[in-house]
């Protein structure tokens, strides 16, 4: 009898299964796996990995056959030495349990490390392809190393072989300052520790109290492959690629190659090689500065002599100083001797020239006569000016006298004919005011805005002027209508045609 038929007359309720609920039955089978099987080691592919926002990692582990799920817990995700990523063949070692809410079963993974070092050079060569694309790797990224730097800093450990195999190095060629920043170089805790010594360095400020190294090297001796893989993380590469300060990998023997070897500035075989590129050997310098030194001053030596025998050669085809003056000296005594003659003569000729010209020149007192008969007839000559000056003053005086008498003659007539004419147009112009037109019985009419009506044209029915009659006397009237060649034009409303407005009262005369 199958599941699915309904029991017979004969079977008995005795021998039936109990009846369990959905969650009873997970629960017991939850229970069955995790007792049965407890911790296991899977060895398989990760597929599918994928990190939540909680921080744990879910997977599936497969072969050629199955699949199984897989979880990785945040806690332990930290502590993994390997990163999952995808088609990674990796052994994982936890316990087996299921999840109700899908009806399945799964790993929860507590340990997890590659099946084989074929895999993992599998996925550093996957790696490396992939930061490579980014461009962490090209040469033009690469940075010259300091000829000598004043401060190195050494990223390895601070015991063991390396950092003193550095140290001796540095101070057989030639002594520096040293700054050695302390890092694991391998498990869970190195590739972080790695990554902030190299940006601490990077960050420290140039001009503090501890001297910002001007060159960088990262150390670690020989091991195996899985010994190495922090040197291999993304984020170290990353952070070596980043580092403004030129770097020096130096991780493990000759033999042995990281991602970091891609992205550091120079990679060195050994540790003590990177000791040997950081810094020249001073014994040599001072070698080649003395022989510099040496070489320099014979050529200098060489190169006087060789100006001084080219100023002989010279010097042998100029004539000699002293006669080069001689003839100087000569002309300048004979320019002197005729330069003392030549003022005698000079001096002589004109203490003549000034003799015959005091013969010439008049005496002080034929010049004063002169001079006092010119003023005797200027004298005369005002004299005689004067009295004719007086005789023309004189009647010059009567003919003014005369003439101012007409002048004011002629005034008094201009004044009076101007007074007639003033008075007979004020009073034409008294005649002509508008106010006197209104004496008369004249009114002046305006519109609202104070503009004069002189023609009946330049008013409408309904229209409100303003009437000044005589004496400023004023009204506002409304005209109801026009005349034009003595037609009537009356408004249109029929309410204006009595002579009353709408209100019953007698309405204005205009």
């Amino acid at each position: 009898m199958s599941e699915s038929d309904p029991p017979g007359p004969g079977d008995s309720e005795h021998n039936l299964p109990p009846i369990l609920s959905v969650s009873e039955l997970s629960g017991a089978l939850k229970r069955t796996i995790e007792q049965t099987f407890g911790t296991v080691r899977l060895r398989g592919e990760i597929s599918q990995p994928k990190v939540a926002g909680s921080g744990h990692c879910y997977l599936r582990l497969k072969d050629a056959d199955a699949v199984i799920d897989g979880i990785v817990w945040r806690g332990v995700m930290r502590k993994l030495s390997i990163r999952p990523e995808e088609g990674l063949e990796v052994i994982c070692m936890g316990r087996l349990t299921t999840y109700p809410g899908r009806s399945s079963y799964q790993i929860i993974i507590e340990q997890m490390e590659l099946a084989g070092e074929g895999a993992l050079l599998k996925m550093l060569e996957e790696r490396r392809k992939r930061l490579g694309a980014e461009g962490l790797f090209d040469a033009a990224r690469k940075q010259e190393l300091p000829y000598l730097p004043a401060a190195i800093g050494v990223v390895t450990s601070p015991t063991g072989a390396v950092i003193r195999d550095i140290l001796h190095r540095l101070a057989d060629r030639f002594p520096r300052h040293v700054l050695v920043a302390p890092v694991a170089v391998q498990g869970e805790q190195a590739a972080g520790q790695i990554v902030a010594a190299i940006e601490g360095f990077n960050a420290m400020a140039a001009d503090g109290a501890v001297p910002k190294p001007d060159l960088l090297i990262v150390a670690r001796g020989g091991g195996s492959l899985e010994d190495l893989m922090a040197f291999n993380e993304e984020a170290v590469v990353r952070a070596a690629a980043a580092s403004d300060i030129p770097l020096i990998s130096a991780v493990g023997h000759e033999t042995d190659t990281t991602l970091i070897d891609f992205a550091a500035d120079r990679r060195a075989p050994t540790p003590s090689a990177a000791a040997e590129m950081a810094v020249p050997v001073r014994a040599e310098l001072l070698a080649q500065v003395s022989d510099d030194s040496a070489r320099l001053m014979r050529g200098m030596v060489r190169l006087l002599r060789e100006q001084a025998r080219q100023v002989q050669g010279l010097g042998r085809g100029l004539p000699r100083p002293e006669r080069l003056i001689e003839t100087a000296v000569q002309r300048l005594d004979d320019r002197a001797e005729r330069l003392t003659l030549g003022m005698s003569r000079l001096l002589e000729s004109r203490g003549h020239g000034l003799l015959q010209l005091g013969v010439r020149l008049p005496t002080p007192k034929q010049h004063l006569d002169r001079e006092k008969q010119r003023l005797g007839a200027t004298a005369n000559a005002l004299r005689a000016l004067a009295r004719n000056t007086s005789a023309e003053m004189a009647r010059y005086d009567k003919i003014v006298a005369d003439r101012a008498g007409r002048l004011r003659r002629l005034a008094q007539v201009l004044i009076s004919q101007a007074e007639r004419h003033l008075t007979g147009t004020s009073s034409l112009l008294e005649s002509y005011s508008y106010e006197r037109v209104l004496d008369r019985g004249f009114a002046l009419v305006s519109d609202e805005e104070g503009i004069l009506v002189d023609k009946v044209d330049g008013l409408k029915p309904g229209q409100a002027v303003s009437i000044l009659f005589q004496n400023e006397g004023r009204a506002e009237a409304l005209i109801r209508g026009t005349a034009r060649g003595g037609k009537a034009v009356k408004p249109k409303s029929s309410r204006r045609a009595g002579g009353k407005n709408s209100a019953g009262r007698q309405g204005s005369l205009l």
